[in-house]
């Protein structure tokens, strides 16, 4: 069999195995519906392994656990619980059988959370749930070079597995392995495997993508009130709080030859939408992304994109992403395979989209010295 393969059914079997719930003698299980295997948290701060979370927990009670105090430990994921890791308190409150809750959770990760509910000092109901993880989670919008259409399937290389992928229509997470898990049912490579590799290696913490890139889809198709603008709210909301957008679209736009102050108002647009509906307002990362060489040779409309991308980038909200249009070259899919970046060219593009994360999203200095 495929060595990937077997990775890829060991890590299902292992997040199966995770769910199982596991009481202590003569106590009751609780069902757990948050957190889930692989699911990351975002956390505060910027600097490498700092910052915590709280992280939100539910489920349904068993009858036995009417009047129970509650109390939760984390632990490192697969590992025997060390003599010395304190029961802390958690506040849980009841809605008929439902629970719900959160517990204090340092940045870091692979962790195993354990939940119980005591009675007299007797334990009557417990739970755990791994891995889990508290770390950086982006968002990712556009179009197809977001996506899973570049020439090479990518596997996480991380030897903890810290990259994962979360699936807004399963409402499930799981290692990023390509293909990612996009709405547009695309299957080839994607930039994100080696993204999420470098930023877990630099910020010591597991490192999630939400991706809802469309291939093929203009700006105007991700204005408020569209399907594509819906998906990514819901999204967000789901996540309820992540660092960053990370915004890789514009070939169509140049195809439909899009005015710089047009594209300059709908992404005003689709940014305050969003801001609004989420209750915070994460920077959104824009790529120069204009250049598709099997497609079309356009230079002056690609710039009215590119221009559009640094005034859009002066505003708040907008940060500068990677100006991926420099790729060019070998670092491009040629007219046989119609595909987008090359196999090296996915590397350098995650390489340059790591270089934009830790010098706007992930700096430590303030903005007005960068």
């Amino acid at each position: 069999m495929h060595m990937r393969s077997l990775a890829i059914r060991f890590c299902s079997f292992t997040a199966l195995m995770s769910m199982a719930v596991f009481p202590t003698a003569g106590a009751e299980p609780l069902q757990l519906t948050a957190p889930v295997p692989y699911q990351v948290v975002q956390r505060t701060g910027v600097a490498p392994g700092e910052g915590d979370a709280l992280v939100a927990v539910a489920g349904k009670l068993p009858p036995t656990c009417e009047n129970c105090t509650w109390s939760y430990r984390i632990a490192a994921a697969r590992k025997a619980v060390d003599a010395e890791t304190q029961w802390q308190p958690a506040t849980i409150e009841r809605n008929g059988d439902a629970f719900s809750g959160t517990v204090h959770v340092a940045a870091g990760g692979w962790y195993r959370l354990e939940l119980r509910g005591q009675t007299d000092d007797v334990t009557v109901c417990t739970a755990r749930v791994e891995p889990i993880g508290v770390g950086e989670i982006f968002v990712i919008a556009g179009q197809s070079y977001a996506t899973n259409t570049n020439e090479e399937r990518h596997n996480v290389q991380d030897k903890q597995l810290r990259v994962v992928a979360y699936d807004p229509a399963a409402n499930s997470w799981r290692v990023a392995y390509d293909p990612q898990p996009t709405p547009d049912g695309s299957d080839g490579g994607s930039i994100w495997p080696p993204l999420g590799d470098a930023l877990a290696e630099q910020y010591q913490v597991p490192i999630a993508f939400a991706n809802v890139a469309w291939g093929g889809t203009s700006s105007e198709q991700w204005m408020p009130g569209d399907q594509l603008h819906q998906r990514l709210l819901q999204t967000g909301l789901a996540l309820r709080r992540f660092r960053a957008v990370l915004w890789q679209q514009g070939e169509s736009d140049v195809l439909k030859k899009t005015p710089t102050a047009y594209y300059v108002a709908n992404l005003i647009q689709i940014h305050t939408s969003a801001a609004t509906a989420w209750g915070f307002e994460p920077c959104w990362l824009l790529a120069k992304s204009t250049h598709h060489p099997t497609v079309y040779n356009d230079l002056e409309n690609e710039n009215r994109i590119r221009t559009a991308i640094d005034e859009l980038t002066k505003l708040p909200g907008f940060c500068a992403g990677p100006d991926t249009d420099t790729l060019q070259g070998e670092n491009r899919g040629d007219r046989q395979s119609r595909r987008h970046f090359s196999a090296v060219g996915q590397t350098r593009a995650a390489v340059l989209w790591l270089a934009a994360i830790r010098e706007t999203v992930l700096s430590s200095e303030p903005a007005a010295n960068r």
